[in-house]
């Protein structure tokens, strides 16, 4: 558990907290410590790797920085409980994010946070999506037809993209009142400016220091004429939505985009276009990255297991009848396999694969005493892939999913999956991107059926802020009842 420390180096019972010094430590090079050893690339497997050798909690140094990685559930469990008023998010993430004019719910910390989390709470609450989940099945049907065409013209997808797109438009339309129609168009959509900016958090929230600041390098250029787009993109979007509020006006705000423009107009709110800007942008990004590459690496996982697809087409088939989608939110129930899906994807490919905290205090984890701003990494996965919470943690089993309470099925501790974060703070879109697998991953199963057109090796494992694919080729074939 995590407990203040108050500068005392020793415990109740008398005996003496470790230092950061005491942690176990690759080893490095002066000045620069272990930074020529890590690639941002892959920075989340060489902490894993750091892990299996030295054991956590380790420390690792950068230069002028020692940070701690953590491995023990019940530390991360702890720090998430007394966000924010103990602990925040890796501070470089909020600076970074706000000179992107996106610091909205994800990174605000503080007082700051609690107003924009109930009014986001709100927009993505069960009773409004349930309002809005014709528009979704609407999308998922235009994803149909696009899957049908390239099928038809024997066309290889990248569902890394295709994912991007549709989830995209799910929030869009949802969460904003406007739906873009990425999935009708192959060009000059906004996933081309927004696929920029996660690499760029990754790289400058671990740089050394705001070079930015000072030179320009053709990344960096390019960003900002990214981030020139986004922002009119957004604020277009704000415009229109203003004017459907004068010409149709609504006792209640009909999306998130309305309920956060009300509130920043009523008087001595203290909110203003700007945060409007950043939650709507921040929106943007959560579900054109975290849904959707949580979606690409399960086609991977249903693409390669034959019996697994087979029976995910029949289950299906089962729920949608003779439609191509499901049409019907009281279906989804039905579907929960194909969540289950995701879910054990998370599992293995943990688009969170860590997560970042420092404290605003000392604290102690465990016998070791972290002075107060220190970088703190939690490795996610493998908890996951530990027998004490996972019965048969190597085996791809959606049905632990399932059947979580059944003693048979053995050790399944819950509180060991860390995918939507835990706490006040756990993920306010996980409702959202449930639904979205269900509705998305039906579809496909129903309809086709998938196949890798790499080897599954050839698929690497890239951590740009979050952890997505290298690239997902998959070839699809229409199903006789289908077509």
């Amino acid at each position: 558990m995590s407990t203040t420390a108050s500068g005392n180096t020793n415990r109740t019972d008398g005996t003496r907290l470790r230092q950061l010094t005491d942690l176990p430590s690759p080893k490095g090079l002066p000045i620069i410590g272990n930074m020529h050893q890590v690639s941002l690339r892959t920075f989340h497997l060489n902490l894993e790797r750091w892990g299996r050798e030295l054991g956590t909690p380790y420390m690792f140094r950068m230069p002028g920085q020692q940070i701690v990685v953590l491995g023990d559930t019940d530390h991360v469990q702890g720090i998430s409980r007394e966000r924010p008023h103990r602990y925040r998010r890796f501070k470089p993430v909020e600076t970074v994010l706000a000179e992107f004019g996106a610091n909205g719910l994800f990174s605000a910390e503080g007082v700051a946070w609690e107003p924009q989390r109930r009014l986001v709470m709100q927009a993505l609450s069960i009773p409004h999506i349930r309002a809005v989940y014709p528009t979704l099945a609407e999308i998922t049907g235009r994803l149909y037809t696009r899957w049908m065409r390239a099928a038809q013209e024997q066309r290889t997808v990248d569902m890394v993209e295709e994912m991007k797109r549709y989830s995209v438009d799910v929030t869009s339309a949802l969460a904003f009142g406007e739906d873009p129609r990425t999935l009708e168009r192959d060009t000059n959509v906004i996933q081309e400016h927004l696929k920029l900016v996660m690499p760029a958090l990754m790289s400058r929230t671990s740089a050394p220091f705001p070079y930015w600041h000072y030179i320009k390098l053709p990344r960096d250029r390019r960003l900002d004429r990214a981030l020139i787009e986004i922002h009119r993109y957004v604020r277009r979007m704000m415009e229109r939505a203003r004017e459907r509020m004068h010409d149709e006006p609504s006792d209640m705000p009909r999306n998130l985009l309305e309920a956060m423009l009300a509130m920043r107009d009523t008087p001595d709110s203290g909110i203003t276009d700007d945060q409007v800007s950043a939650n709507v942008l921040t929106m943007l990004l959560a579900g054109e990255d975290t849904t959707a590459n949580s979606l690409a690496w399960s086609t991977m996982f249903i693409a390669t297991d034959a019996p697994l697809q087979a029976r995910l087409a029949k289950d299906a088939r089962a729920v949608l009848g003779t439609e191509p989608v499901c049409t019907d939110y009281a279906r989804l129930k039905e579907l929960d396999v194909f969540e289950a899906v995701c879910t054990e994807t998370g599992r293995f490919k943990p688009v969170a694969a860590l997560s970042s905290f420092e404290p605003l205090e000392d604290v102690t984890m465990g016998d070791v005493l972290v002075p107060a701003g220190t970088f703190m990494f939690f490795l996610n996965r493998p908890a996951m892939h530990n027998p004490a919470n996972f019965v048969n943690p190597e085996r791809f089993d959606p049905d632990r999913w399932l059947h979580a309470r059944d003693p048979a099925r053995g050790a399944h501790e819950q509180r060991a999956y860390l995918q939507f974060g835990a706490g006040p703070r756990v993920c306010p879109g996980r409702h959202l991107a449930g639904v979205e697998m269900r509705a998305a991953l039906s579809m496909l199963a129903a309809n086709f059926e998938a196949k890798l057109a790499v080897d599954a090796s050839e698929i690497e494992e890239i951590n740009d802020f979050i952890m997505k694919p290298s690239k997902m080729p998959i070839n699809l074939t229409i199903r006789p009842q289908a077509a």
